[in-house]
């Protein structure tokens, strides 16, 4: 439920999901592919929950949500086919950015706002480029894909931030369930944990993107990172 909720107003809700799969002894690779399956309902929910701020933007997403297909299905099978080992090498580090892009989000927003393109509708090529790589990363682990995804779009789109947020959520929807799919058509995955994660994070969506923007962001983001650092440690230091 916290990493739906989460998910729905910050982005990040794997670092909630992921540390507690590894806390329970599930390997890496089955705790992400699983984590991943489960969380594609609660992506639905929040992204449901911000239909409003989605007005609009339809053509955008269309044009977007190509680079964020392609992306995904790149980093999925990337997961799958280079070593375990290589997993464990580079997850701790991916955390650790993670961690370094929430806590960095408010100042990264203000930056963003200054440089932002007036009247830019899409983006163009260099949007499209970018919002594929975030997918290629979404694919293969995803966790904080939500807080790139928003600078991305808030450097070259001239939108409010909350249908940024809106047009995030639908993003990292699609980038979650193209990954969920080549994972259940090649990879193993957890069930029971999936459908646990899917109950709880779909409730989370719903309750994140109703309630959320009421929470203290700085609280928010001490939770998130404190429990991407623990998630690295375990990596590092006890895999």
């Amino acid at each position: 439920m916290a990493a739906g909720g989460i998910n729905a107003v910050v982005g990040s809700g794997s670092l909630i999901t992921f540390p507690t799969l590894l806390a329970f002894g599930v390997s890496p690779i089955t705790a992400n592919v699983s984590n991943n399956v489960g969380l594609v309902p609660g992506g639905a929910s929040g992204a449901y929950g911000y239909r409003k701020e989605l007005a609009g933007q339809w053509g955008r997403l269309l044009r977007l949500g190509t680079a964020s297909v392609l992306g995904s299905a790149a980093g999925a099978i990337l997961l799958l086919k280079l070593p375990a080992g290589t997993f464990k090498v580079i997850v701790p580090a991916l955390i650790l950015i993670a961690c370094v892009l929430v806590i960095l989000q408010p100042r990264l927003n203000g930056w963003l706002a200054s440089r932002r393109r007036e009247g830019s509708q899409h983006g163009g090529p260099v949007l499209w480029a970018g919002v594929c790589a975030s997918g290629v990363y979404g694919g293969y682990f995803g966790a904080a894909q939500g807080v790139l995804m928003i600078g991305l779009l808030g450097i070259f789109l001239d939108e409010p931030l909350q249908r940024i947020n809106a047009l995030k959520n639908l993003l990292t929807f699609v980038v979650n369930g193209v990954a969920a799919i080549v994972f259940i058509a090649l990879a193993h995955v957890n069930w029971i944990l999936a459908g646990l994660i899917a109950v709880g994070s779909t409730i989370g969506g719903l309750v994140g993107a109703r309630y959320g923007r009421r929470l203290p962001p700085t609280a928010l983001r001490i939770l998130v990172v404190i429990i991407g650092l623990v998630a690295a440690v375990k990596l590092i230091f006890f895999p």
